[in-house]
């Protein structure tokens, strides 16, 4: 079990990893081992998510979720297949928890007095700068 936050924890079960070869660095061994990691998250059939942590989750995934509901992270930036695991796997927990986080809503505010004064007084000095440029008719 795979603890995200206090209530939610994913099981080691639910998770799909594949390993590739990789296009970072490892000199020779870059065309020898598969040590890329393709983290794979079934992300709509998964019990250990909430609902709206699921939909959020999704949201924020972006290109990395799949249509069928599948999240996918591919790490290669390390030589070793352990340290490309590990660093898919807090990727996953990072956006899981981010996803945990439920938005504040907005709440709609009237301007102060004095900010729609502010405003006024701007708009009055931007006139008369304006004001300033036009052609004036010579008495003369």
């Amino acid at each position: 079990m795979i603890r995200v936050t206090d209530q939610i924890g994913i099981d080691e079960s639910e998770i799909d990893e594949s390993f590739v070869r990789s296009s970072g660095p490892g000199g020779q061994n870059v065309n020898k081992l598969s040590t890329a990691v393709q983290l794979r998250f079934d992300v709509r059939r998964s019990p250990a998510l909430p609902n709206d942590v699921a939909v959020r989750l999704m949201r924020l995934a972006g290109k990395r979720m799949t249509k069928d509901g599948v999240l996918v992270l591919i790490a290669q930036n390390h030589r070793t297949q352990e340290r490309n695991r590990a660093e898919a796997l807090e990727r996953l927990i990072a956006l899981i928890q981010e996803a945990a986080v439920r938005p504040v809503p907005r709440r709609a505010t009237k301007p102060t007095k004095a900010s729609k004064l502010r405003r006024i007084e701007g708009k009055k000095h931007r006139s008369g700068i304006k004001n300033l440029r036009q052609a004036k008719p010579s008495w003369d």
